[in-house]
């Protein structure tokens, strides 16, 4: 025990009480044999800008050579001895609170993580010479220090995820916070391969339970759903009673958003540069003198366009494949996937002279192999009379399944092909005969179809214009079998386009450039039967009809970029692929309300007949016993009279 100078009473303690010496050198024994680095090295006086209070009685730091700038380092006026002329009460030590220092987390995350050790929390014991207020004893003050990054928290301590020490909510970094989970169900084995992904990435895994449950495949919906739930001459719109299993009122990835039928974009395009081609090198239009230069950059502008929709699209493949499922099995839909393979062929016909001449035969059957699978796929589910025969999901968009036999017949002429030619032509036009027909016959059973004009109805021009000129590039001349199916798809163009005032009033679609096509597949058939018949009409024809069909591009490209850039509706929800694959309960509620309230109302009106009929029956049994009454009074009155 240190006294200070003067005799006086020793009412400072300067060092450690000695009784205390062991117990705090037993609890240092006691701690674990390596502390952490911060209580080894680390001051809170050896820290620039640390929240070091210094000692009014100015004693120095505990660390040699680590002096604050705000403390008072002179002797003479560090240490004021009171001075003996001075009463005992009169003299006040300074006030003075003892400094401990705890280490604390960085952040309060810190402490939610596992594995921590005890002596974290433990203050720091290593206190130079703490100065000891006899007279009052002051609470202690804790001032923090830092803690190293990879503390947790305690052992035996509950973990509290979102929660900091105090019990409140903790706001959670940006990087933990949870995705939406509402698209699981669509993304590829539902989200594994994002997540295998992000693993390779070095990202935290996500969890995979959504409330408890893992999130599963929603199971696609059969062909009578698509029809109960949607409609619409493309089946894209919900009816009022029908709830989806994605958030409405959301806006949907990017990704689930891209249909199937962007790929009509590629088919207007692309058919536009076989037109100005056709236009360059046929004899009859020779003398509107059409530069080649014109099909080279149509052509370039469609393998572009062609490129970029076919990335994105594989992009969803990747990530959404439980889309593109549904997607699949939309009886609507599915014709669209004819539509990348058919671009290709249109590609390859439109082929500018400076690219290339000829091609390879390979080049046909590999553009063909994936039509004919699409194919046998199809046209069994239209034979086989289940749940998808032909009078049940009959569309004029099936027209793009027939269409892409003949393009392939055209393109295997045009290089020398026959056999395949030939092939493909018969299967188109057996099939398109089929689908002629049960379009043409509006059966009962049929319901895809709207009772007013649509551009889907152009289809219907598609298949036979094309298929003239893929006979007679099969034949070697424009004969009468192609002139015949030249003059149907003539006759089919004319009789639509006089009702063009009952195309008003149709929201703007992608699929609409689908429609383009047949328009563009018209034109090229007259240049064609122009050559072999020349005269003004037919010349005069084939220049409308090619401007016709250039103009109504130019009008969906307009309308194409204002949507997409002006007003950003290009591409909405995608419902035609989020429908449940079951009617909702409260549409059973309102069929088994209405079957209640008609029986009610059979009820009551069988009531109303037997009452009404009881009435009559009692009214006229009044009736009939009074006038008997009255013929028999009368017939006493007249004997009376007689008697008289």
């Amino acid at each position: 025990m240190c006294l200070g100078d003067g005799g006086f009473p020793p009412f400072q303690i300067c060092c450690a009480i000695m009784d205390n010496k062991d117990s705090i050198g037993s609890a240092i024994q006691d701690a674990p044999e390596e502390l952490p680095s911060i209580f080894r090295d680390i001051q809170s006086n050896g820290v620039a800008g640390f929240d070091t209070t210094c000692s009014p009685r100015g004693y120095p730091a505990a660390s040699e050579g680590a002096e604050s700038p705000n403390c008072l380092t002179a002797s003479a006026n560090v240490y004021n001895t009171p001075s003996p002329n001075l009463p005992v009460h009169m003299i006040r030590p300074p006030h003075h609170s003892p400094s401990v220092s705890i280490s604390m987390p960085t952040s309060p995350t810190g402490v939610d993580q596992p594995g921590s050790s005890a002596a974290n929390l433990k203050p720091n014991l290593a206190i130079n010479c703490p100065v000891v207020n006899l007279q009052a004893a002051n609470q202690a003050k804790f001032h923090s220090q830092p803690m190293a990054a990879g503390t947790f928290q305690a052992k035996g301590t509950p973990e509290r995820k979102g929660l900091d020490l105090s019990g409140n909510q903790q706001r959670i970094p940006r990087n933990s916070r949870l995705k939406d989970h509402s698209y699981n169900s669509f993304k590829t084995w539902s989200g594994a391969l994002e997540r295998q992904i992000s693993t390779l990435r070095g990202k935290p895994p996500e969890p995979q339970e959504v409330n408890g449950s893992k999130s599963q495949p929603e199971p696609v919906p059969a062909p009578d759903r698509y029809f109960d739930a949607l409609e619409g001459p493309e089946l894209e719109t919900l009816r009022a009673s029908e709830v989806l299993v994605l958030p409405e009122d959301k806006l949907w990835p990017f990704l689930l958003r891209f249909p199937i039928s962007s790929f009509g974009m590629c088919l207007g395009v692309s058919s536009q540069a076989i037109l100005w081609k056709t236009l360059a090198t046929s004899s009859s239009t020779v003398f509107l003198h059409v530069s080649p230069i014109i099909n080279l950059v149509l052509w370039c502008i469609s393998l572009a366009l062609m490129g970029t929709v076919a990335f994105i699209y594989s992009l969803k493949i990747i990530f959404y494949f439980e889309a593109v499922r549904r997607e699949y099995y939309h009886p609507i839909r599915v014709n669209f996937f004819f539509a990348p393979w058919i671009t290709c062929l249109f590609l390859t016909l439109g082929l500018p002279p400076i690219v290339a001449v000829n091609l390879h035969a390979a080049v046909w059957y590999v553009l063909m192999a994936p039509i004919l699978c699409l194919e046998l796929k199809l046209y069994g589910q239209w034979m086989s009379g289940g749940k998808r025969r032909l009078s049940k999901v009959a569309n004029p968009s099936n027209h793009l399944a027939i269409v892409g036999n003949f393009v392939g017949a055209l393109l295997g002429a045009s290089m020398g092909l026959k056999e395949g030619p030939i092939f493909f032509f018969a299967v188109g036009l057996a099939h398109y005969s089929v689908l002629f027909v049960t379009l043409y016959q509006r059966l009962p059973t049929n319901e895809t179809l709207p009772k007013e004009l649509h551009p889907v109805f152009f289809l219907f021009v598609a298949a036979p214009s094309v298929a003239s000129m893929a006979w007679a590039t099969i034949a070697g001349e424009f004969d009468y079998s192609s002139r015949i199916a030249y003059f149907i798809a003539l006759f089919l163009y004319v009789s639509l386009a006089v009702r063009i005032n009952f195309f008003r009033g149709f929201r703007f679609s992608l699929a609409w450039w689908a429609y383009t096509f047949p328009m563009t597949g018209a034109s090229i058939a007259t240049i064609r039967y122009s050559a072999e018949v020349k005269n003004v009409f037919t010349q005069s024809l084939s220049v409308a009809l090619s401007g016709i069909s250039a103009l109504t591009v130019i009008a969906l490209l307009v309308s194409t970029i204002i949507h997409a850039f002006v007003l950003n509706d290009l591409f909405p929800n995608d419902i035609s692929i989020a429908i449940s694959d079951r009617r909702p309960k409260g549409r059973k509620r309102r069929t088994h309300t209405k079957i209640a309230s008609s029986d009610v109302k059979d009820t009551t009106a069988a009531h109303l007949t037997n009452a009404s009929s009881d009435i009559k029956e009692i009214g006229a049994a009044h009736i009939a016993n009074t006038s008997s009454d009255i013929k028999e009074i009368g017939a006493f009155v007249s004997i009376d009279i007689r008697g008289r």
